[in-house]
């Protein structure tokens, strides 16, 4: 018999960082909160968690703990009462010619050397800037046996990759990274479109896309996607 996951969330136990730089906010320390890593963590306790604000990096399952500052919200999107607006559905008719495939995670020097090339185009200003190969591995391979490699490619080329976890009630999306060269096919939108047609097709009510941040111009796209909902004060409300 499984066990009941909020009986198997209170058993878990949790564990502070010390404060640390904020990756988001500038001149902002931030303290992150982690379930026990040695921890046996099954499929419905890792989808309680998703529930009450969690999220996955690697094999480790975590949310901010910050005591002066509430600025991450994470969101999910209501499936069942998407909708997409005139821009989403030029993007979604424009990317009909992608071939999509769900594989597990690997570390494979094609899909290495498209990560390599998003950040340095993305995010050199970042702390993932240089990428690396150990970086790749610890970060999206490494993890859970949730997860799944979701590739888009143009005859045979590969465009995108989505990493996503399969959750018992919804899709999370780990991570996504795509050709920089590609800016015309908007490849960061058709990926959420797809998840979200993912989602409905596996009759799951929502998709997580991890921590939206008002302040922070990267996460505003997160709000594109309407209805969306936000965890704050330990309970999920719409945003608008």
């Amino acid at each position: 018999m499984s066990t009941d996951p909020d009986t198997a969330l209170a058993a878990l136990r949790f564990y502070t960082t010390p404060a640390h730089a904020c990756s988001y906010l500038a001149d902002r320390q931030a303290v992150t909160l982690f379930a026990d890593p040695g921890a046996k963590i099954d499929t419905r306790t890792y989808t309680t968690l998703s529930a009450h604000g969690f999220r996955r990096s690697g094999a480790h399952i975590y949310r901010p703990h910050c005591q002066a500052c509430k600025a991450c919200i994470p969101v999910r999107v209501l499936v069942s009462q998407a909708r997409y607006d005139r821009r989403q559905k030029r993007i979604w008719n424009r990317n009909q010619d992608l071939s999509v495939t769900s594989l597990p995670p690997q570390a494979t020097d094609e899909y290495f050397d498209l990560f390599a090339r998003y950040i340095a185009a993305r995010h050199a200003d970042g702390d993932m800037y240089p990428a690396d190969r150990q970086q790749f591995q610890s970060f999206l391979v490494q993890g859970r046996t949730e997860a799944r490699f979701i590739e888009f490619r143009l005859e045979g080329k590969l465009l995108a990759v989505s990493v996503i976890d399969e959750l018992d009630d919804a899709l999370s999306a780990v991570y996504t990274f795509f050709e920089p060269r590609e800016a015309r096919r908007s490849l960061g939108t058709h990926v959420v479109l797809w998840l979200l047609q993912e989602t409905r097709r596996q009759q799951k009510p929502w998709l997580y896309l991890g921590y939206w941040i008002r302040q922070c111009q990267k996460m505003s796209y997160k709000t594109d996607y309407q209805p969306i909902e936000g965890y704050i004060n330990d309970r999920w409300v719409s945003l608008p």
